[in-house]
């Protein structure tokens, strides 16, 4: 009888557990909530969304509808659930939060082949196991990896505030999608000249959440989730060029495009609910509502939760892994999820569904599980396994991954969906070889 372990019951946990409960294995899946929470989980389900209910945009012609296409291909949970527990957003996929995470659950609790244990582990398993306990490792196993791998690098992430929609005041909001892209699924909320920089002058001066002593000199910021207010100190016209542009926007009070607009996207199906997209925020909480409430319809707002900042880390995976997700040199021992410094939901699940797959392979002695570069998720594990021209640092999935078309074509979008195509040939070429 085969038998691996996952440890984490994150996206990246429950697509491992799924691939290799799919592929004939015994699983058990270690998950230490409710016993013990990290600082930005709440919940006691598997797979729980805590920055975002976006899992980024659906078309093919971009790097997250490429990757859930490719993830969709070969057979992903997450994928099939998020589409069944969908919420309206444009031309985005987002999801309840609180139905992704049931359905997540009840799969892994339900499945045959998957034992799901709710400890915490402190030592790391000798061989076939996918560590998947993500950013938030906890305390008492961070040492073990540390021993395991060495170094070891630090950053910081960020949640945005999610705000009642009855609390709303619908004569200022009014509800678009830029350029009118899909149906009108956010919420703007428009903010003239003088609105704008009264916000800006208390966003940068409102007062921030102080730091764990042994934080405070690890504090680095990454990119990809950046504070609000720490974007905002960039310059007065920063967030205006960023999460508040206007552009593809009209107000229909006046008619004419608005100086800046703060986005609200739906939280939950019954749209009772928004997250203030691009707000992720280390405010104290008085600060968060005396500052966002200056936010035109925000006034009144009720904030069902207060955007938080937590401590993140990630392994140096081109000195680690290898393009399977595989440690080097180690007896069956995978890694998966943002620890390994993919960026994004969907860019963890696929890593763990990768690794699950990779795993299940070795213990089968089939062919590595190696995906084609051609394709996002092989473009993502090659960037995990050999790194960039610069220091090494999260990625998320973007077209700059996947080769340029060998003809010129001048139309972005048009350019897009020829190379999305290519790379789901390339996949589906590349699944049918390996049986």
């Amino acid at each position: 009888m085969m038998q691996a372990s996952v440890i984490g019951g994150g996206l990246a946990g429950c697509e491992a557990a799924w691939a290799l409960a799919e592929a004939g294995i015994d699983v058990q899946l270690y998950e230490m909530k409710p016993k013990k929470y990290s600082p930005a989980h709440h919940s006691e389900g598997l797979a729980e969304l805590v920055c975002s209910n976006s899992l980024k945009a659906s078309r093919l012609a971009s790097a997250g509808g490429l990757l859930k296409a490719e993830m969709e291909l070969q057979g992903s949970l997450l994928v099939r659930i998020a589409k069944e527990c969908a919420v309206a957003a444009g031309g985005a996929l987002a999801v309840d939060r609180e139905q992704f995470s049931a359905m997540a659950t009840k799969a892994m609790e339900e499945h045959p082949r998957i034992t799901v244990l709710h400890e915490e582990i402190t030592e790391l398993p000798a061989e076939n196991a996918v560590i998947a306990t993500g950013p938030l490792t906890s305390d008492a196993l961070v040492p073990a990896i540390e021993a395991l791998c060495g170094d070891r690098l630090s950053f910081f992430d960020a949640a945005a505030p999610v705000v009642a929609a009855d609390s709303l005041d619908m004569e200022k909001v009014f509800a678009q999608s830029r350029y009118d892209r899909g149906d009108a699924d956010y919420l703007n909320c428009p903010m003239s000249r003088e609105e704008y920089e009264a916000f800006w002058d208390a966003l940068v001066n409102a007062e921030k959440a102080p730091l764990h002593e042994h934080d405070k000199a690890a504090f680095r910021v990454y990119e990809g989730c950046m504070p609000v207010e720490v974007l905002a100190g960039r310059g007065m016209d920063t967030l205006r060029f960023g999460p508040l542009k206007p552009v593809g926007l009209r107000d229909p009070r006046t008619g004419h495009r608005p100086w800046a607009a703060v986005q609200l996207r739906w939280e939950n199906r019954e749209r009772t609910m928004c997250n203030l997209v691009g707000f992720q925020t280390n405010l104290k909480f008085g600060e968060q509502k005396r500052v966002f409430g200056m936010i035109p319809g925000l006034e009144h707002a009720e904030f069902l939760r207060y955007g938080v900042m937590h401590r993140n880390f990630f392994l140096n995976s081109p000195q680690l892994l290898d393009a399977d997700y595989s440690l080097r040199g180690s007896r069956n021992l995978f890694f998966a999820g943002q620890m390994t410094g993919v960026e994004g939901y969907m860019e963890s699940a696929q890593s763990g569904l990768v690794a699950g797959k990779s795993l299940a392979a070795r213990l089968q002695g089939k062919a590595p599980y190696i995906l084609p570069r051609g394709t996002m998720m092989g473009a993502l594990a090659a960037y995990i396994s050999e790194g960039g021209a610069a220091d090494f640092q999260p990625m998320g999935a973007n077209m700059g991954l996947l080769p340029a078309p060998e003809e010129r074509i001048r139309g972005k979008q048009e350019r897009y969906q020829y190379v999305a195509e290519q790379a789901m040939e390339r996949l589906k070429a590349a699944l049918a070889e390996m049986g």
